[in-house]
């Protein structure tokens, strides 16, 4: 296990930097003006003289790669640069909200693991039965709603129309304090609609694991001792058909975090959705890299997780290999 952990985290280095330097290329290709961005209206009545001394400071009239190696060198020392969109260091904005977002990805990502294994084991039970035909048409229902529709869709219902829910936002309205209270209330709407998002693929991946492994002669050789169909069920097809599902938890975090995104921005909920935004439209280097960095880490824990899980769970799969 540490042998793996080990190669994949060498494999990340040169991963990371690949990533970064496409951000900067991409940023540098693009036709939005990083000084311009920076100075605001004040940029439209500047002199030339004063609109370059200002790209001196902030680095814009240096080459790409130069741009990109100073970059990179300070992240190693441990700083991130500043925001010239948010005019504040960026480590101290990925602080302010990245715990935002890992707190609603975690309850989302939560609430779609249970709630799709259990889906799909009541579909698999019965393939072709009144059960498995409504949750799949749920599942293929679900898998085509984009996040922000469905974001949309709840808020009307359960915000405007109910009035049950808070439309958006950490607090409500006029709170001076972040309570949990206010935090759980406030978080039901965004992890709900992310969950709904990430539904399908458990749900499909559980039923076609599940099923197949109902089919295999280990269970049909209990069901002919005669063992309860609920411990054939929960003691031998289903440890055999979530295995798939662990190497999906893995493929999940790209879109994971980009339905984060979507959903934050539909609920003004308080994580890295809004910084990142506005560090695109802005050019703002230090804070894109710094952004993608963080996403691209996200993704390889990801996939190391699930192989790691893999191999616990599945003793011939060995971590050497």
């Amino acid at each position: 296990m540490a042998r793996l952990a080990g190669r994949r985290a060498l494999f990340a280095v040169p991963v990371l930097g690949i990533v970064t330097f496409g951000v900067f290329a991409i940023a540098a290709a693009s036709p939005f003006d990083p000084v311009k961005a920076y100075a605001g209206r004040a940029g439209l009545s500047a002199s030339q003289d004063t609109l370059d001394q200002l790209r001196a400071n902030l680095g814009a009239d240096e080459p790409l790669v130069t741009r990109w190696w100073n970059w990179l060198t300070s992240a190693v020392r441990g700083d991130l640069g500043d925001s010239s969109a948010l005019r504040q260091p960026v480590a101290d904005v990925i602080a302010e909200r990245v715990g935002w977002s890992v707190l609603l990805a975690s309850a989302a990502f939560l609430v779609a693991v249970l709630l799709g294994g259990l889906l799909g084991v009541l579909a698999a039970r019965r393939p072709g039965g009144w059960t498995d035909r409504a949750v799949t048409s749920l599942a293929y229902t679900l898998e085509a709603a984009p996040p922000f529709w469905l974001g949309l869709l709840v808020m009307w219902f359960f915000a405007l129309k109910l009035g049950v829910l808070p439309a958006g936002g950490l607090t409500d309205t006029g709170s001076t304090v972040v309570t949990a209270d206010q935090v759980v209330r406030h978080l039901v709407l965004p992890a709900g609609v992310l969950a709904l998002s990430q539904l399908p693929w458990f749900v499909l991946y559980v039923r076609q694991g599940v099923g197949d492994a109902l089919q295999e002669d280990p269970v049909r050789g209990a069901r002919a001792r005669g063992l309860a169909e609920r411990t054939v069920l929960l003691g031998h097809a289903l440890r055999s058909g979530m295995l798939p599902v662990l190497t999906l938890i893995g493929s999940r975090v790209p879109e994971l975090i980009t339905g984060a995104l979507l959903v934050e921005t539909v609920f003004s909920w308080p994580g890295i959705a809004a910084a990142t935004v506005e560090a695109a439209t802005a050019v703002d280097f230090p804070l894109l890299a710094a952004l993608t960095v963080l996403a691209t880490i996200a993704v390889l824990v990801g996939n190391l997780l699930a192989d790691l899980l893999y191999g616990l769970a599945d003793p011939r799969v060995g971590f050497d290999g």
